[in-house]
């Protein structure tokens, strides 16, 4: 039997766990096993560039957090070894670097689930969603498709104009 304060300590773990989770916009559980220190140490860097907190985590405890605020759709993956990436603000960044590293990687290092604000993402979405440019990248070929039809209208008033000028 644990002690008290075995037991207080992991209650305050599974309570940091979901407060973190209550926060996120979006956050991936993968199976790391098989990455080098090398490559985890790449992944890590990556994921911290992206504002993504990544940590390795027992399933009980994530089990236990999740179960804790409503999500049980978890249960089936949370075994073997998980790590979980966690973003605030950024609802595709675990998946998209992640799922980028998962294409490339040559050991048993795979997406388990995600979840993307409360709605829980299956292996597969989780993959689909890691295909969606960041929203930096979204927002500049928005710019960029709205900016062709200003610059032509643009023109266009410009050629209205001078033709009148000349005609004055």
């Amino acid at each position: 039997m644990p002690s008290a304060s075995v037991l207080e300590t992991k209650a305050a773990r599974v309570a940091a766990l979901e407060e973190k989770l209550k926060g996120a916009a979006s956050f991936v559980l993968v199976d790391y096993r098989g990455i080098t220190v090398a490559d985890d140490t790449v992944l890590r860097r990556s994921l911290r560039e992206a504002n993504v907190e990544y940590f390795v985590e027992k399933n009980t405890m994530l089990k236990r957090a999740l179960h804790n605020i409503g999500m049980e759709d978890f249960d089936d993956v949370l075994n073997g070894t998980t790590a979980i990436a966690i973003s605030v603000d950024d609802q595709t960044a675990p998946a998209r670097i992640l799922g980028e590293y998962a294409e490339k990687a040559t050991g048993d290092f795979k997406l388990k689930a995600g979840c993307v604000e409360g709605e829980y993402f299956d292996e597969a979405k989780v993959m689909a969603l890691s295909k969606i440019p960041s929203k930096d990248v979204l927002l500049a070929q928005l710019v960029g498709s709205l900016q062709g039809p200003i610059q032509k209208l643009a023109a266009l008033l410009q050629a209205i104009v001078d033709k009148n000028g000349e005609a004055a």
